[in-house]
């Protein structure tokens, strides 16, 4: 059989790191037809965000359809560039995602266009036109993509709505080519029912891309600090700014403020305030049981909570210097009301500034984490002296650890190759170290922007490098 009528896909990423996830994937039948598909079509955070975020190499229109593993705006972010751009198919994600994805993807423009380095990305009317192609899927039921593809969205637990999927890619004649996708990946969340993976799918002849988020990490290195930094805090008086993703962790950290409150250990008298409008959206979204949440968890809000919103103004918290805890995205403190809340509070000794999730290189959080006491930081355009105490714990991150990931991998009976994907590259090293020495697997490749990799039913046919770096 000649290279002209091989039945392969070829998978490259557009992202080296952990954010602005996209991968694409070229499906060459043996009839000499070409489908070209996404999945995720995340934004970039951090350094050289603005050059990565610009442009895409590739023709949008030529992209047959998208697949969304879920609603965090590094997966789901440049969707609306990518419509602008004249994609016109259908964009795929779990009925729950798509439920979460219009707040998102609104806020994200908002958030674009304050940013003078953004400004043009995409528009109001680009995220309707993505809207109206989204797709609601259940979990479990195949989708028919295509007539030689059908996708499953199986139950992730790393947020709402979130998903792996399993892309099946037949021929009349040829060996099935099946591709898991783990995204994000998280097996237990405190919001909802434990996922899992169909036992019909552990048989299966598979390509597994796996995220390696925190794959130098075992579980049993994560130290908890958050209770004991916060209570430690409010027992010196201090303000607390504690610093949050608007889907998932702020929901976390008001459940774990409201199971501090029920112990007896933080006092209710303590005043709560929830700042950032897209956090508070989603809030209320848990609350009303519109997600599929467990429904005895849609009681999860802490007593003496008040809302930040026109009525009660920031500027009345940044001269208020008692006791309280202020609860805000965004979570790397690039974004949203955490913008205003830094300037102010950085310079005060009073305050405890706490960080509930990863910090990517470049972002406001990852500066005043790495500066020492003392320094001066320009933050918001202003230059401010850190006095404040800052910290941060990984305890919350709904990202498994290498362990629960070798764990995940080590249940698949039959797999082909492993792409080891989304962490930094040093990470992705390591983690396709150690699944090569704990995984039955016949090969691992690491994906990267400057490589794609050729596989068909049984792994990899060859790597070609990208010219896209």
């Amino acid at each position: 059989m000649g290279l002209k009528s091989r039945f392969y896909v070829d998978i490259m990423n557009l992202h080296h790191g952990v954010t602005g996830s996209c991968h694409i994937c070229n499906v060459r039948f043996p009839n000499d037809e070409n489908l070209m598909f996404l999945v995720d079509c995340g934004l970039f955070q951090g350094e050289d965000s603005e050059e990565l975020n610009a442009s895409f190499p590739f023709k949008a229109e030529k992209i047959s359809f998208c697949l969304i593993t879920h609603n965090h705006v590094d997966h789901i972010g440049r969707l609306p560039l990518l419509v602008k751009n004249f994609f016109s198919g259908k964009i795929y994600a779990t009925d729950t995602t798509t439920k979460l994805m219009e707040n998102a993807l609104y806020d994200s423009c908002s958030v674009l266009r304050s940013k003078n380095d953004s400004q043009g990305l995409y528009d109001e009317e680009d995220v309707q036109k993505t809207l109206e192609l989204c797709v609601p899927c259940d979990y479990d039921e195949g989708v028919q993509v295509h007539p030689n593809i059908k996708a499953y969205f199986f139950r992730n637990d790393h947020l709402p709505g979130a998903a792996s999927i399993l892309v099946q890619i037949v021929y009349n004649g040829e060996e099935p080519i099946n591709i898991l996708f783990t995204g994000d990946y998280c097996k237990n969340n405190v919001f909802l029912y434990e996922s899992y993976i169909p036992h019909w799918v552990l048989d299966l002849p598979l390509t597994i891309v796996c995220e390696s988020t925190y794959g130098d990490t075992d579980s049993t290195e994560i130290v908890p600090c958050f209770d004991e930094n916060l209570l430690k805090a409010i027992e010196e008086d201090k303000t607390v700014l504690a610093l949050v993703f608007s889907l998932g962790r702020t929901q976390e950290i008001l459940y774990r403020l409201k199971c501090l409150q029920d112990a007896g250990l933080l006092d209710v008298n303590i005043p709560i305030y929830l700042d950032g409008k897209l956090a508070i959206k989603y809030t209320n979204m848990y609350k009303k049981g519109v997600l599929d949440i467990k429904p005895e968890m849609e009681d999860f809000f802490p007593q003496n909570v008040t809302i930040v919103d026109k009525v009660i103004r920031r500027s009345l918290l940044y001269e208020d210097n008692s006791c309280k805890i202020i609860v805000t995205s965004s979570g790397m403190g690039s974004y949203g009301p955490a913008r205003s809340y830094i300037p102010v509070f950085l310079g005060r000794k009073n305050v405890l500034i706490h960080f509930t999730g990863y910090t990517a290189e470049g972002t406001m959080g990852r500066k005043i984490k790495d500066a020492p006491e003392g320094e001066e930081i320009q933050t918001a355009g202003f230059l401010v002296i850190k006095h404040a105490d800052v910290e941060y714990t990984s305890e919350f991150s709904a990202h498994a650890k290498a362990d629960q990931l070798i764990d995940f991998l080590k249940q698949f009976e039959n797999i082909k190759l492993i792409l080891i994907n989304h962490g930094k590259p040093a990470t992705k090293e390591l983690f396709a170290k150690r699944v090569l020495e704990q995984v039955e697997t016949k090969q691992v490749g690491i994906l990267n922007r400057d490589m794609l990799f050729r596989i068909d039913s049984w792994g990899i046919v060859k790597t070609i490098p990208t010219k896209f770096i």
